[in-house]
């Protein structure tokens, strides 16, 4: 790792994009609720982490099912969204609103109860690791916390479950997996918008800001911060273990990704026989991706319809 001509800006951007890449550098509130879609019926719930960490949700009821979908989000958002139309600081990333309570109301209006989750580090949930997010390699626990919160739960714990794992919860959904197979067996199906390979995704970004020939540096200071190295995050280590049905999303021409191969390979990984890769297309902008079932909803409705 030679670092020895690289300049105090160079070293600035390094670092900065360091901390982005493992530190949520803020909180995103819940600035959207469930009654503002219609959700009548819910209720706050607060259940452990695998490692104690505690971990807040909303259990959204449709009534009269038996069918569950347990959901999670990426990085630096919440279980209601983004919030970049704020303004700064949500903005210094991205200055769209994503909210994930209008994708929520469509799966309860279809009939399905929702258990959606910060993990931890983000939205209401407790802080762990020292506030450092693992893109997967913490956040696997909050995914192991959530199925054993709803295994013993007396209502929840008879229904059909099927997952909605999006990016930096898509990684950990996996490694969960990965790590206890056992305990996901039951799952029905999983819809995965937009897992992240962090090598891909920090690579680009690198490039971007004129800093590409110091990766290696990169990875050092997120060893520093209490982090993993990039390659360190990606999913295909545990694709693998994943077998149940899953619908994975990716948006074709991610500017921030720059790579389309990185998500074929992950999804060509994945252990499942049944599964499908749909690509979002029209946009350059990941943010996009994760808003596209909330406006988009019926191939979302029709994939769990065929498994629960």
């Amino acid at each position: 790792m030679d670092s020895s001509n690289i300049t105090p800006e160079q070293l600035a951007t390094v670092k900065y994009l360091a901390e982005f890449a493992v530190r949520p550098m803020f909180r995103t509130p819940l600035f959207v609720k469930p009654e503002d879609w219609g959700i009548e019926s819910y209720e706050d719930v607060f259940f452990p982490s695998a490692d104690g960490t505690p971990l807040e949700g909303w259990l959204m009821r449709a009534e009269n099912s038996n069918k569950l979908i347990i959901a999670n989000h990426p990085m630096p958002m919440s279980r209601a969204g983004f919030c970049g139309h704020f303004g700064q600081p949500w903005s210094n990333v991205d200055d769209i609103k994503i909210d994930f309570v209008k994708i929520w109301s469509h799966l309860v209006k279809a009939g399905y109860n929702v258990l959606a989750y910060d993990l931890r580090n983000h939205g209401t949930s407790s802080t762990a690791n020292g506030g450092i997010c693992g893109i997967g390699r913490y956040e696997w626990r909050d995914c192991v916390g959530a199925k054993q919160y709803v295994d013993n739960h007396p209502e929840l714990g008879v229904m059909d479950v099927a997952l909605y794992s999006q990016c930096t919860g898509a990684n950990a959904q996996f490694e969960a997996i990965k790590k206890h197979p056992a305990l996901f067996e039951n799952i029905k199906c999983m819809l995965a918008p937009l897992p992240v390979s962090m090598e891909a995704l920090m690579t680009s970004f690198a490039n971007l800001q004129g800093v590409g020939d110091y990766l290696e540096l990169m990875d050092f200071e997120q060893i520093k911060f209490g982090g993993y190295t990039n390659k360190e995050m990606n999913p295909q280590f545990f694709a693998d273990a994943v077998k149940m049905p899953v619908l994975m999303t990716q948006v074709r021409d991610d500017l921030w990704t720059d790579n389309p191969a990185d998500g074929q390979k992950t999804f060509d990984l994945l252990g499942s026989t049944d599964k499908e890769l749909f690509w979002i297309e029209g946009t350059t902008r990941r943010f996009d991706g994760y808003n596209y079932f909330g406006e988009n909803p019926q191939m979302m409705l029709d994939w769990f319809a065929k498994y629960i």
